[in-house]
């Protein structure tokens, strides 16, 4: 990769937790390439987590925050542009949770309170987050926001579960504010749709083990792993992305547009010689 790619870039990064987070590698990537930056997490994450470590370890401000009160976000935003010095330059949204995953609910019978929290915590905080950022004025000229998502927004995976409305409203939202800031102010906004990751956050799926296997076997180049994603982050935030906006940036090892690999198929063969 290009060195001092961010170099004189500032930012703000939300969702790190622990080193299996992609937010806590984009942060170790984004600090090698020069930029500076703030991190946000709930005040719980803050107060127990080890973002604390991060935040020591990239010497950036640790903001704890509710992604999905707008009063916390305007907090977020006036610190960070207080504490870097000016508006930013890039924003990572890697924030998701369901209940009805964690509480094992299908799809089927879900609890709808909890539908409501997926929806505000994985998705809604984006929009606020985005909404907050630009009445406040607070990204600069061609800046850039990421928010990372799945490709379940598109294709049924089971035990994804009410993930997969969140991340296709999540994806919505990229598209209709990245309209509205890129017209008025050459803000970009994109989602990434990762490779299932082994993050803590991911591990909670049903079956979650069996996916990544699959997904990797069906992968012409594999899973991209965290430290992929924190690299692709990385450019998305750079100049060398200044046109590139609206989008669903698939990262996935060539996944999402297989229908059944070689790999795939010896191992589905297989299955069936085990019941011989």
């Amino acid at each position: 990769m290009i060195q001092n790619l961010l170099e004189g870039k500032r930012g703000i990064i939300f969702g790190a937790l622990n080193e299996k987070s992609i937010a806590w590698k984009v942060a170790e990537k984004a600090k090698e390439q020069g930029a500076i930056f703030t991190l946000s997490n709930t005040p719980a994450a803050c107060r127990m987590g080890e973002v604390i470590d991060l935040s020591h370890k990239t010497e950036a401000e640790l903001i704890p925050a509710d992604a999905t009160s707008v009063e916390d976000l305007q907090n977020v935003f006036a610190r960070s542009q207080e504490v870097l010095g000016g508006k930013v330059d890039f924003v990572l949204h890697s924030i998701g949770m369901s209940l009805n995953v964690r509480k094992k609910r299908l799809y089927n019978d879900l609890d709808y309170n909890f539908l409501g929290k997926t929806l505000d915590i994985s998705a809604i905080s984006f929009h606020k987050m985005l909404q907050v950022a630009y009445k406040m004025d607070a990204i600069s000229e061609w800046g850039s926001v990421v928010a990372l998502t799945y490709v379940a927004a598109q294709r049924t995976l089971f035990g994804y579960n009410d993930m997969a409305d969140a991340k296709a409203l999540l994806e919505s939202i990229a598209r209709s504010f990245g309209y509205i800031y890129g017209c008025e102010r050459h803000v970009r906004i994109n989602t990434i749709s990762q490779s299932p990751t082994a993050t803590t956050a991911g591990s909670g799926v049903s079956g979650f083990d069996g996916l990544m296997d699959f997904s990797d076997r069906m992968s012409p180049l594999g899973n991209a792993s965290a430290d992929d994603c924190a690299n692709f982050c990385v450019t998305m935030f750079s100049d060398l992305t200044k046109k590139i906006t609206m989008q669903n940036l698939f990262h996935d090892g060539g996944f999402s547009s297989m229908g059944m690999s070689e790999r795939a198929m010896s191992q589905y063969n297989k299955s069936f010689e085990s019941e011989k």
